[in-house]
Parts: structure tokens; sequence; C-alpha cells
């Protein structure tokens, strides 16, 4: 298996941007925010579980999942959120593996929003990177992008663990509260960092 560098950060805080710079770069990125996607898209692997387990009302006339509908769901009752992750995360983790099984970058950034509280993922990854910025930006960011309003992005963020334990739990941090040639910088010297730990592994 490669190298694997774990990345997160709270809702809003960049993630993806950073993940972008490192591919640019030459890393192979492994999105499990993207595998959910598509294994919930019209025909995707977790379509007929999830119609077996919550009927077919939380499917769309297209066979993919109805994402409104089943958030809505999950948000207002724990079990059947429970549920849902029981059927999504073997099949992302699954994925996941595969992805990285034939990665032909020097390393692996791995992106797993809650990358923290999960020991299986945390046990695959040889460092933790976190995308950090203040609370205040993560909201303004997330209320922009996504039209909801500052409540709801806060609700949201109050179910992930807490900045200071994420930045507590991090071999490497990335401030994301600057520009971007800044935050490239920074993405660079990581970057560079990584390939010789890689390096130093084969």
């Amino acid at each position: 298996m490669p190298y694997v560098v774990g990345l997160t950060g709270g809702i809003g805080s960049g993630k993806s941007t950073v993940a972008r710079i490192f591919e640019e770069l030459g890393a192979t990125v492994i999105d499990t925010d993207a595998i959910a996607h598509a294994l919930t898209g019209p025909g995707g692997a977790a379509i007929a579980p999830i119609r077996a387990a919550f009927g077919a009302d939380y499917i769309t006339a297209e066979g993919a999942l109805a994402r409104a509908r089943m958030r809505e769901l999950v948000f207002a009752d724990v079990t059947r959120k429970s549920e849902l992750e029981a059927i999504l995360h073997p099949l992302i983790r699954r994925r996941s593996e595969e992805l990285a099984r034939d990665a032909r970058g020097p390393y692996v950034i791995l992106m797993v929003p809650l990358l923290i509280e999960s020991r299986d993922y945390r046990a695959r990854c040889q460092r933790v990177l976190v995308v950090d910025c203040p609370e205040q930006l993560q909201v303004e960011r997330v209320a922009a992008r996504s039209g909801i309003s500052a409540a709801q992005v806060r609700a949201i963020m109050a179910t992930q663990v807490s900045r200071a334990a994420r930045v507590a739990a991090a071999d490497d941090v990335i401030d994301n509260s600057r520009d971007l040639a800044q935050l490239r910088d920074e993405a660079e010297a990581l970057h560079r960092r990584y390939l010789q730990l890689a390096a130093a592994e084969e």
C-alpha cells in the first residue's frame, strides 16, 4: 500500500481546495465524499440496500438517493442515521481501499471529513493533515456556498469534533484563513515533506 496522508477539516474549512492543490502537485487524491456520491447516484451500489431498508420514497425516479428527504430523516432520527451509515460506510471503505491500492502518485491524500472521529480511517493513515480556519469563517463560507443559514451551519458544526480536538489530533496543519497564494505555499512545503516520507518507506 502507498504512503497515505489523511486530509480532514471542519465543514467550510477548504479541504477540497487543498486537495486540488495536492492533486496538481502529483499526489493521488481519494475523496470519500465523492465515493459516497457515486455509490448513491443512479444505479450506484448502495441504492438497492437503501431501497430495501428505507423504501422507494427515498429513491428518485432516476434511481438515485433522494438526498434532501434522507437528510431530513437522519438528522431527526439517530437510529435511521446509523442504519444508513451501516450500509454506506463498508462500501466507501472498500472502494477507498481499492483506489489506494491502484494509486499511481508518489503518495495518497485520503480526504475524510470525519477522519478524527473514525478509528478505522485514522489507522490507515501514516499522517493526519488538518485544514484549519476560524469558525466564523467556516460559517460564512458554507452559508455563502450552500445558501443555508448561519444557525444551520453551526448545527452541522456541533455534530463534528471540535476545532481544538481536530488540531490536537493533527500531525500537520494548514491555515486556510488567508489568501490562495499562501495556502499554495503551505501545501507545496508539505508536498516536499510527504515526498521525502514516502520515499523513506519504500
